[in-house]
């Protein structure tokens, strides 16, 4: 034994799942929650801020839930030497209330809704890929917990609206969702989000992470070159399919991000159908826009919450939007929408 393994093994001996390991926090209200983010790295959290940092502080309630999570990177422990033809040693692993063992390649999310806890294990490999660590992991143990935690019913979708209430906008991938998020961005609507929608199913209040609009290159056509080349210049992500989009950050910008939860007062299906001749807007009968939406949303129709989401839901009134000529001529009928919508 080396002089170097005698002084850190008596050490891992006495706190075997390095439960004192000196912390970093960082403290952030999301998704009407009040988060704590604990690590051991400082690159970590700053994954954290780069994908939290100067969001709106939306709440739900006067006392939104603490939840908290444990970011570790997967490193400590001494690392013996191995054999070809052993598996990777288990190192023990903590945080959050949570006690486990994973070898230091591991990539995991556990988290408990009951306890408002959640670890992460992130390996030093994955640290490569920061847009996937921020949006595989980090991600899911932030929108999971604070779904679960608050009992909110989360949709894919984007949301836009002006002076609190909002119109839930879904379709499927390639449905133009993100052309039509920035079109509304670009003519002075309030922004919630444009993938992930969190709703209180007894209110309706709707909350997102309104951090990053994801833009495909062929959506650049459609807007002013100023705006476009401002877009150029932001990072390129590239998503699990092999698509790639800019990822344009919302918070730098001189955008028009919603301040607090937005009312759901419509939805608005998107269909690659063209208008032709005819208004954009088309309404959909009650049990057209019910039906719609649990085949759209097959992940929330299974939650505790969708019974009462649907009960509500369903007493608002809900549209199909066609293409227009232009995407701006999308805008201007959700404006009008938005407008005529009763109070």
């Amino acid at each position: 034994m080396t002089r170097s393994n005698q002084r850190i093994i008596p050490d891992l001996y006495a706190d075997p799942f390095a439960e004192r390991t000196p912390t970093l926090r960082e403290n952030l209200q999301l998704l009407g929650a009040r988060f704590q983010f604990e690590s051991n790295s400082r690159q970590l959290l700053g994954l954290v801020e780069s994908a939290y940092g100067g969001l709106p502080r939306h709440r739900l309630s006067d006392a939104g839930p603490r939840l908290k999570v444990r970011l570790q990177l997967m490193s400590g422990g001494p690392q013996l030497p191995r054999r070809r033809l052993e598996p990777p040693q288990l190192n023990m692993v903590s945080g959050a209330g949570f006690l486990g063992g994973a070898t230091i390649g591991s990539n995991f999310v556990v988290l408990s809704p009951r306890e408002r806890s959640a670890l992460v294990g992130i390996s030093p490999e994955m640290l490569r890929f920061p847009y996937h660590t921020r949006y595989e992991l980090i991600e899911f143990a932030v929108f999971t917990l604070a779904q679960r935690a608050q009992g909110l019913v989360s949709l894919h979708g984007a949301c836009i609206g002006r002076g609190g209430r909002g119109i839930l906008i879904m379709g499927p991938s390639g449905a133009g969702k993100s052309t039509v998020a920035l079109q509304c961005l670009l003519q002075g609507l309030d922004f919630l989000s444009e993938d992930a929608v969190f709703i209180a199913p007894e209110s309706l209040l709707a909350t997102g992470i309104a951090n990053f609009l994801h833009v495909p290159a062929n959506s650049l056509r459609w807007i002013e070159r100023k705006n476009a080349a401002a877009i150029r210049h932001s990072p390129i992500i590239r998503r699990r399919s092999g698509v790639k989009k800019f990822e344009l950050d919302l918070r730098s910008g001189g955008y028009r991000l919603a301040t607090s939860p937005l009312r759901i007062d419509a939805v608005v299906f998107l269909s690659p159908k063209s208008a032709g001749t005819g208004p954009l807007l088309r309404p959909l009968s009650k049990s057209i826009l019910l039906a719609e939406l649990a085949k759209a949303q097959a992940y929330a129709a299974n939650q505790p919450e969708w019974p009462l989401f649907k009960k509500r839901i369903g007493r608002l009134e809900g549209f199909e939007l066609r293409r227009g000529a232009h995407p701006s001529e999308a805008v201007e009928a959700l404006q009008g929408l938005l407008g005529s919508l009763p109070r």
